[in-house]
């Protein structure tokens, strides 16, 4: 998912994650994770393991896919990205849903 901000509400957080805020803590299918402190975006995403990578000069944060675990993803699927291209055209990751792709990613740090 990602988001000018982690101030998000519920419902974003779920329909970007499809993971679910209920008073038993974010659901997705059977399982529910526990939020003791209550929800916020940071708060469900440290909980289920989700990466949160924020980029300063591009005003964007990136919430990344649940690792329960702590060590693996729990699907090979790709989550929707949607980027834009080099003419500033909107590209969705989605697009190549069924063939073999290679992402290729770089921090500086």
């Amino acid at each position: 998912m990602i988001t000018n901000t982690l101030d998000i509400s519920a419902k974003d957080f779920a329909s970007g994650t499809g993971w679910d805020i209920k008073p038993e803590g974010a659901c997705k299918g059977e399982i529910c994770v526990p939020l003791p402190d209550g929800y916020s975006a940071a708060q469900a995403a440290d909980r289920l393991g989700m990466a949160i990578v924020a980029d300063d000069a591009s005003g964007l944060t990136a919430i990344g896919p649940e690792s329960l675990s702590g060590r693996a993803l729990v699907t090979a699927q790709a989550p929707e990205v949607v980027l834009p291209d080099l003419d500033g055209n909107e590209f969705h990751l989605s697009s190549l849903r069924g063939k073999k792709v290679v992402i290729v990613s770089w921090a500086p740090y």
